[in-house]
């Protein structure tokens, strides 16, 4: 009888403890979803190329229950990829176990794949300084031809220069004319509306690529599919930002560099040797002054490189010339970096075959992701290297590195 009263009252204490956690209950179940715990876990994702039976085995501090906000700790490392046989062909058929990752010589487990046909994003960037104003017509057919060549699920946005009024002459400005869309028509109307600048402010527009247009982390199939195509001869004359500012953004941003490096040192070398009283002559900027001094002559005093009127003719042609070895220096240095690709274009004549070569290029890329195994938030430089299994007389060329993400 004693015992029997003892579990009468157990139970009675149980049921009270059931009544009393209730109303909490009803009030997490009212609550948004935007408001639930995060839960922390490693390195998540999903592999529609790898059968379940091959996934690890997830601890119980690792399981995440429907509803719960997945906070994931380490980035994702796309790799845009081309693979062409012996003649430079590209191989347009291979699956993701044809590919062998390396990060710092360690391998690493490829976890997102995306083939050829996987729609792209573009941000077509035209240069509309210098030399090019007088030839706006030529941009306008080879950028339309472009936009044409690209697959119909391709989105593109359309950035380029322009004047805006400033404390005296007018400034260069970086705009963007269209958003990421796949509206043909929009990217015609943002095309017929490009402006001229007198300047180039280049390193901007790079930057306003990663800041605005990528901003955002890309949709599940636009994964490793991302990309700036710029029509420019890529030297500088009036950004706040600088070279390695921007290498750096579009790295971490996982975007793959195309230029199409038109030819205009014959014509501006010409303008820059007038005197400059002449209405028709060029100057060097003074940021790219200060640049040039900065990079090839530290220790000269800033006061030598202010007045441009001020230098001989030799003097000019010598800055211009090292301006424009360093431009193709560092455009073939992010497309390296990058998985991207440099064209040549000797004039704009030129440029509208160079863009059809870089769509085809785009329509033969692969992507590889992964998430690293070093999860060391340090933002160093950690460099990549592909390979290809099963594949004879292939080569691969990829992005050689990225940005680790900085604590």
């Amino acid at each position: 009888m004693q015992g029997q009263k003892g579990k009468i009252k157990l139970i009675g204490c149980f049921v009270c403890a059931l009544l009393s956690l209730a109303p909490l209950a009803a009030h997490q179940d009212q609550q948004p979803a935007n408001q639930q715990r995060p839960r922390k876990v490693g390195s998540t994702s999903s592999n529609v190329n790898t059968p379940q039976t091959n996934q690890p085995q997830k601890s119980s501090a690792e399981e995440v229950s429907e509803g719960d906000v997945v906070r994931v700790e380490t980035q994702l490392v796309t790799v845009p990829a081309v693979v062409t046989d012996r003649n430079g062909h590209p191989l347009t058929a291979l699956r993701a176990e044809n590919f062998v990752v390396f990060e710092d010589g360690k391998a690493e487990r490829v976890t997102n794949f995306a083939t050829t046909e996987a729609p792209f994003e573009i941000a077509l960037l035209l240069d509309t300084s210098g030399s090019t104003r007088e030839e706006l017509g030529l941009i306008r057919d080879a950028a339309n031809a472009f936009i044409n060549a690209l697959r119909p699920g391709d989105r593109v946005a359309v950035i380029a220069f322009n004047n805006a009024p400033g404390n005296g002459a007018p400034m260069a400005v970086v705009e963007v004319l269209a958003p990421v869309t796949d509206d043909r028509n929009a990217l015609r109307r943002a095309i017929e509306n490009l402006g001229t600048s007198n300047g180039t402010p280049f390193y901007d527009a790079l930057g306003r690529v990663a800041d605005q247009l990528f901003r955002d982390p890309p949709r599940p199939e636009i994964r490793g599919r991302r990309a700036v195509v710029a029509l420019t001869d890529g030297v500088d004359s009036t950004s706040d930002s600088g070279y390695e500012d921007a290498r750096a953004k579009l790295l971490r941003s996982g975007v793959a560099s195309y230029f199409i490096q038109v030819s205009t040192e014959d014509y501006v070398e010409d303008r820059l040797l007038k005197d400059c009283r002449d209405d028709g002559r060029l100057t060097l900027s003074a940021k790219q002054l200060e640049r040039f001094r900065q990079l090839f002559v530290p220790t000269a005093q800033k006061e030598d490189y202010q007045d441009f009127c001020r230098m001989g003719q030799f003097e000019r042609m010598d800055i211009s010339r090292q301006l424009y070895n360093l431009a193709r220096r560092e455009m073939n240095e992010m497309a390296r970096a990058s998985g991207g690709k440099n064209f040549a274009a000797a004039s704009l004549g030129q440029a509208r075959a160079a863009f059809a070569q870089v769509a085809k290029e785009i329509g033969t890329q692969y992507s590889l992701g992964y998430y690293p195994s070093n999860k060391t938030r340090d933002g160093r430089f950690r460099q990549i290297k592909v390979e290809l299994r099963g594949v004879k007389d292939a080569s691969v060329r990829a992005r050689d590195g990225y940005y680790a993400p900085k604590q």
